[in-house]
């Protein structure tokens, strides 16, 4: 229902009024409230929850049509003003309409054009709510994408003209998955607001990243943090986005270990997991809400690849499928992996920083690593050697020890 609040103190506008609109009013299609001066219709107006249109005179007692203009124009939504006055008072109109008023018709008032006029102003009104019901659910929609897609991506996907289809559908995308070791152990040491602290700083610290290399943040989960490259929007450079990302993560991770650890708290080492591969992609919240998720075999080996890191030794352990997307992939083989849910071993990789993709160290470990796939016994102490050489490398170490349990050959067993 639309409501108009006429304005004027003569006392036969009301009745001329109502009788022009009869129809309107029986139908319910409009209301008409009024007032005799500026004054009394401010009073009006604090007792009805909406007032579509005020129709008001120039000159009235107590409070003019120009101050009631102008007292209306303080509120932060404003109702449409049609001024009223005579021919012979164009300079008041004219002030009108410099303070706001959206139109005016002029006495004796013709009730057609009066007709008209308020036609034109409703349509005015109603095309103003629609562009403001259109911004507030674009800013909600930012503010519900922005948890999840970069801030670009975010803003994107929430603009008026924007159509994007966030329903299932399978794409070739790369998963990245995030825990920290000992993590469980560390919330029963710390009193609540110190924990949420420590949280917050690190989640903040990851979802810039991930958001500056364009990815998508699926879920957090306690420690763990999923992210996608390749939804909702296509990035042919999927994989190489995620393993620099992954990358960037780690080393935003060690620097965060390092100076929680100066402040006496043990935080853990960040593990991360990267796969590729094809995954059903899409909102999955029931209707009920937005849960942006993917399923699928990428997804599970994705998973399952941070965990890998553990029994490695690694930081990072990306999939071949990764390693194969990106040119000029910079990394060393972590071996052949039977992962739990998988009949076939998944050759694994570790990627590598640019300055230790180029150290010397790294030749030394590709070297021995063909020997310790073609299952030549002088894996052995090439392994041994470069033990020596580098006591912190992990995945040497690991090699290592397996070789010299007996193991032969690149596979190994993590199911």
């Amino acid at each position: 229902m639309t409501t108009v609040l006429v304005v004027d103190d003569e006392p036969d506008l009301e009745v001329l009024v109502l009788q022009k609109f009869r129809h309107e009013v029986r139908r319910g299609a409009m209301a008409f409230a009024f007032a005799r001066d500026g004054q009394e219709a401010l009073e009006v107006l604090a007792g009805l929850p909406q007032v579509d249109l005020v129709l008001a005179d120039i000159n009235m007692p107590r409070m003019d049509g120009l101050t009631l203009l102008a007292r209306l124009q303080e509120a932060d939504a404003p109702p449409a003003t049609v001024i009223v006055s005579a021919y012979g008072d164009m300079a008041n109109i004219r002030t009108a309409m410099n303070r706001g008023a959206f139109d005016f018709v002029t006495k004796p008032i013709d009730f057609a054009d009066l007709e008209a006029t308020i036609a034109k102003t409703l349509r005015h009104v109603a095309a103003l709510r629609e562009a403001s019901a259109r911004r507030i659910a674009a800013e909600r929609a930012h503010a519900a994408l922005a948890r999840y897609f970069s801030p670009n991506l975010a803003a994107e996907l929430a603009a008026e003209t924007r159509t994007l289809d966030l329903g299932g559908r399978r794409r070739d995308v790369t998963a990245l998955f995030t825990d920290v070791t000992g993590f469980t152990a560390l919330v029963e040491t710390l009193p609540p607001a110190a924990l949420t602290a420590l949280v917050n700083g690190y989640f903040a610290g990851l979802t810039d990243i991930v958001f500056a290399h364009g990815g998508t943040v699926m879920k957090i989960m306690g420690d763990a943090l999923q992210v996608l490259f390749g939804a909702p929007e296509d990035q042919p450079d999927h994989a190489a986005r995620a393993v620099s990302c992954a990358l960037a993560l780690d080393a935003f991770a060690e620097q965060f270990r390092a100076a929680r650890r100066a402040e006496g708290v043990a935080f853990g080492a960040t593990r991360i997991g990267l796969h590729s591969g094809e995954a059903l992609v899409g909102d999955f919240g029931g209707g009920r809400y937005f849960d942006y998720t993917a399923y699928g075999d990428t997804i599970n080996t994705a998973a399952r690849l941070e965990a890998a890191n553990k029994g490695l030794g690694t930081r990072i352990c990306a999939s071949d499928a990764v390693a194969c997307r990106v040119d000029g992939f910079q990394g060393r083989p972590a071996g052949q992996l039977h992962l739990r849910g998988r009949r076939e071993p998944l050759q694994a990789h570790e990627p590598l920083p640019q300055q230790r993709f180029a150290a010397a160290g790294t030749a030394a470990y590709l070297a021995a690593y063909a020997r310790l796939a073609a299952r030549d016994p002088a894996a052995l102490p090439a392994f041994a050697a470069l033990v020596g050489t580098a006591a912190d490398d992990a995945l040497a170490g690991f090699h290592l020890r397996r070789l010299l349990d007996g193991a032969q050959g690149a596979a190994i067993d993590l199911v």
